[in-house]
């Protein structure tokens, strides 16, 4: 399986989108909207031309601009399967995996599990259907990269949950690069062992899903992964050297020593919701009204102060927990991380 290799440098209307990827496996390019992430594979594509750079599948070069090299979109082998499916209204599901195809429109029937669709327009189908079709659509072509632009935005919550499972398991039995990008970072983890995140145009970090929670390496990276973002002054002792007082005026702990104003990342699932005051030294103690509960599927989302916890929907209704009411959220001094406000260089 040939690597995809991306290194160019595309203006855009606000910023020019310039960065470098190379592409094993599966690979998710997540960030905010306008940050750039369709435009990358618009232009790994073929229907962006970069101002300079290089692009290339092993020693197939698609887009070399000191060579003066530009495939067209007919000239890449690339399935690419846009956000909202792009499928022709007016044809069967067949015809429509037929459209361009270099295989058998029955085999990709068959192997997404939409035969009995063959004769169905596109418009007939559900969010789930009608993202297997362009799935089928886009492999049909045998292409030696596939491309996928939010695929999984146009579906509900309780879809999206299936259809995820599914396209997990898909991508790990393909041979070729996938690239991805979308906007969730819980869409990313679960579907690719590697993660780039972008902000206007340019990489912030790059690593597995775990590395990119661990270590995030600024405040936008672990906001974007989902940590709490907590704001203070440190106000270290010899004792003492990760002590922080909060914007709030509340004061924690991290195990790292800290200097001077700081932000601390604290994720949801480190922390612990109670009616009565925690036991153990170790724990930063938030005392606050429950602002918001969220539910997520058989989680659910607390907020209390200037932090929110994850826990099971079982321990929300034992706890009994109600908005407006009074809690206590506790983390571990080594649960925090101090993390940089702003990039770095």
């Amino acid at each position: 399986m040939a690597d995809l290799a991306a290194q160019f440098t595309l203006p855009l209307r606000s910023f020019d989108l310039e960065l470098a990827l190379q592409v094993e496996g599966t690979v998710a390019l997540v960030g905010p909207s306008g940050a750039g992430k369709s435009s990358v594979l618009h232009a790994i594509a073929g229907l962006a031309r970069p101002a300079s750079g290089r692009i290339a599948v092993g020693y197939e070069v698609w887009f070399d601009s000191a060579r003066r090299i530009f495939l067209q979109p007919d000239e890449r082998s690339v399935g690419l399967v846009f956000q909202e499916y792009a499928l022709f209204p007016h044809m069967s599901v067949r015809a429509n995996i037929a459209y361009g195809s270099r295989t058998s429109p029955d085999e990709q029937l068959e192997r997404f599990g939409i035969a009995h669709l063959a004769g169905a327009r596109p418009g007939e189908l559900s969010g789930g259907e009608r993202q297997r079709v362009a799935l089928a659509r886009a492999l049909a072509r045998k292409p030696r990269v596939l491309l996928l632009d939010e695929p999984l935005s146009a579906l509900d919550t309780h879809t999206k949950t299936t259809i995820r499972a599914e396209l997990h398991e898909l991508l790990a039995g393909l041979e070729m690069p996938v690239l991805l990008v979308t906007h969730d970072f819980e869409d990313a983890a679960a579907l690719a062992g590697h993660v780039s995140v972008i902000v206007d145009g340019r990489l912030r970090q790059s690593g597995t899903p775990g590395e990119l929670v661990a270590a995030p390496a600024d405040a936008f990276v672990a906001s974007f992964t989902g940590a709490n973002l907590l704001h203070g002054r440190a106000e270290p002792s010899a004792d003492d050297p990760g002590r922080v007082r909060l914007d709030d005026g509340s004061t924690v702990r991290t195990a790292e020593p800290a200097h001077g104003e700081v932000v601390l990342a604290v994720y949801p699932w480190d922390v612990t919701v109670a009616v009565t005051p925690p036991d153990g030294s170790a724990q930063n103690v938030v005392h606050a009204p429950i602002r918001s509960i969220t539910a997520l599927g058989n989680r659910a989302r607390v907020t209390m102060g200037p932090v929110s916890a994850e826990i099971t929907s079982e321990s929300l209704d034992r706890l009994g927990l109600t908005t407006g009411q009074v809690v206590f959220a506790s983390f571990k001094a080594t649960a925090t991380r101090l993390v940089s406000e702003s990039p770095g260089p």
